[in-house]
């Protein structure tokens, strides 16, 4: 006679009662001896039948999952009578164990075994408080930790080299943490990156012979009367869709389980569609996915040929574990088998960077990538989702890839980084761009650079050509910024050395004769071109005369650009920033807010307001120290 699994389950639990009855019979003892058995004492046996029973349903429920579907319970709708709890509370001693199968309240991943529930739980004296469930889900967002950069003499350590950024993720990730009414970690803001997400009208070079044109501008810092800014802007040259060479993309697309769900696989497939409708004739698209195993859904296929193209997007489903490892060899595969010379050879990788099976291990997956760039294909990352969105996986392999990284969050940042920015997006005009600023010590005392933490590099790394840097886009726009201290400026944070001396005499620098027209600093600027091995090099000397003393007198590209430095520093705890406020950055990003074409400067200043409405602690310490 057949018995299904769930009539079974009662009888099973009356066969453990009365076995647990039978074993809880005390011997005779003497007043204030212990009551035993062979080698349990009755609470032990008691715990133990707790455990057998709540086991039980566990494992009971856990197979009847797994018949149901057998690739695991990851949310589908189930039958109505299967939505109740499992209630034990007698059986179980006063634990109630629920298996937490709602329909309402089913979450869309993996669900975690049932919860066992003790009424008298965490109150005094009692033990079982261990045994609560979490109050708040597990938040597994992944961010590399990196210190603010500090404060330098320029007496002592006159050169400052980094490596240029044009990435903007950071943006749009403390855009959705902010908007869900969260508290950024500190560890997720990028101060470079917040600065670089707008667009600063810089003047476009001249000639193609320079790929990009070197501005320079000096001012008050907003946070600070006794401190300036001196602001780098570089821009490179514009490149219309006509004009672009011939691309050969491949979409490589996480389809893994952690995929499934709105902001992540169905925006992912809405964005790449937009730039899919971008193409033309002369390009070419293939998409891979990846997920338990590789595969490719779409053979390289010409751009005009759209309707096959977007079938192939649509189609697109998520399910199963992520073998990302194996998703990018083969990317790499199908790109360097139509490869274009001369053209646009690119990999878009679009995944939350939850990889779990294969090559999990960053510095494999960086040695990976470094390895297939010397192929001349580059490689894109777009950031999808969130709670185990893995940002410093995605942001490390499109550094090591020479493309650039972004997170989309909404339609809205799609349309911008895949449609409105596509040539910089996908167009390399510049390789391995390197900033080194040398500062004048009778001028400057001490300067610290704001933001690029993780791109600093050693002062002779900015001459050696094998040494990886950053690249630029067409039409990209890259903003450093440095606050300085002049000599006779009050207020300075370095106490200058004792014995600084050399050959026996003390270090002294004159200061020069004429301060209005000193060199402030030296600026180097070393690039490649794409496809060559040696580097070029711009300089130019930044002098005091390009500066002004009132900040109303510097440009609305300087103000806005301090206003967002000001917002970032402040995310991460605002240690430099004096007395300043949210508001103080508010009203500085309005009056410099311009003609704000696309709206993202208006977008930035609801921003400012919402951190500011958020809890105190919000604005000068990290509430996750």
């Amino acid at each position: 006679m057949f018995i299904s699994r769930r009539k079974c389950l009662p009888a099973c639990l009356v066969l453990v009662l009365l076995w647990g009855c039978a074993r809880e019979t005390p011997d005779s003892s003497g007043p204030g001896e212990a009551v035993t058995s062979e080698t349990d004492t009755v609470e032990e046996v008691r715990e133990g039948e707790r455990r057998l029973v709540a086991g039980a349903i566990i494992r009971a429920e856990s197979e009847r999952r797994a018949q149901a579907e057998p690739g695991g319970y990851r949310g589908a709708a189930a039958p109505a009578d299967n939505t109740v709890s499992l209630v034990t509370r007698a059986a179980a001693g006063g634990a109630e164990v629920d298996t937490g199968l709602a329909a309402a309240d089913r979450p869309s991943g993996p669900v975690a075994p049932p919860a066992v529930r003790y009424p008298d739980a965490g109150r005094a004296g009692s033990d079982l408080s261990r045994l609560r469930a979490p109050a708040e889900p597990v938040n597994r967002e992944n961010y590399a930790h990196f210190d603010d950069n500090g404060i330098f003499r320029a007496a002592e350590i006159p050169v400052s080299t980094f490596s240029v950024d044009v990435d903007t993720g950071s943006y749009s990730l403390v855009r959705r943490i902010l908007t869900g009414g969260q508290v950024p970690p500190r560890d997720a803001v990028r101060t470079e990156e917040l600065v670089n997400y707008f667009d600063y009208d810089y003047p476009a070079p001249d000639s193609r012979d320079a790929p990009f044109s070197v501005t320079t501008e000096m001012g008050p810092a907003p946070w600070d009367a006794h401190a300036r800014l001196l602001h780098i802007g570089i821009r490179g040259y514009e490149q219309d869709r006509a004009g672009m060479p011939p691309a050969n993309l491949v979409f490589l697309v996480d389809v893994s389980g952690s995929m499934r769900s709105h902001d992540k696989l169905d925006l992912l497939k809405s964005s790449l569609k937009m730039l899919a409708r971008q193409m033309r004739p002369r390009d070419r698209i293939a998409i891979a996915v990846y997920a338990g195993a590789s595969g490719l859904v779409l053979e390289s296929t010409p751009g005009s040929d759209s309707r096959r193209i977007l079938a192939a997007i649509d189609q697109l489903s998520a399910g199963g574990r992520t073998h990302g490892a194996a998703g990018i060899r083969l990317a790499y595969a199908v790109a360097r088998e139509n490869f274009v010379p001369g053209g646009i050879n690119r990999v878009l990788l679009a995944t939350d960077g939850d990889f779990n099976v294969g090559t999990v291990n960053v510095e494999a997956l960086r040695d990976l990538v470094a390895a297939e760039r010397e192929t001349g294909v580059t490689l894109t990352t777009l950031g999808f989702g969130r709670g185990n969105y893995n940002d410093h996986l995605m942001e490390q392999l499109a550094d090591i890839g020479n493309g650039n990284y972004a997170y989309i969050d909404t339609l809205a940042e799609a349309r911008k980084v895949l449609v409105e920015q596509m040539a910089g997006t996908l167009q390399t005009i510049a390789s391995d761009v390197k900033i080194q600023v040398e500062f004048n010590p009778a001028v400057v005392a001490e300067y610290r650079l704001i933001g690029y933490e993780n791109r600093v590099l050693a002062r002779e790394d900015f001459n050696n050509d094998r040494v990886d840097a950053g690249d630029i886009g067409a039409g990209h726009t890259v903003t450093a910024l440095y606050e300085i201290r002049l000599h006779g400026d009050p207020g300075l944070r370095i106490d200058p050395l004792r014995y600084g001396e050399r050959d026996g005499r003390r270090l002294s620098f004159a200061p020069p004769r004429r301060p209005e027209v000193a060199e402030v600093a030296f600026l180097r600027l070393r690039y490649k071109l794409p496809g060559h091995a040696r580097s070029r090099l711009i300089e130019q000397p930044v002098r005091r005369a390009q500066g002004h003393d009132h900040p109303g007198y510097n440009s609305d590209r300087f103000r806005f650009a301090a206003a967002v430095a000001a917002f970032g520093q402040m995310l991460r705890g605002g240690e430099h920033l004096g007395g300043m406020q949210w508001q103080d950055i508010l009203e500085l990003a309005a009056s410099a807010r311009g003609s704000d074409r696309g709206g993202y400067r208006g977008e930035f200043l609801h921003l400012v307001e919402r951190a500011g409405a958020l809890p105190h602690q919000y604005s000068r310490h990290d509430p996750y120290d």
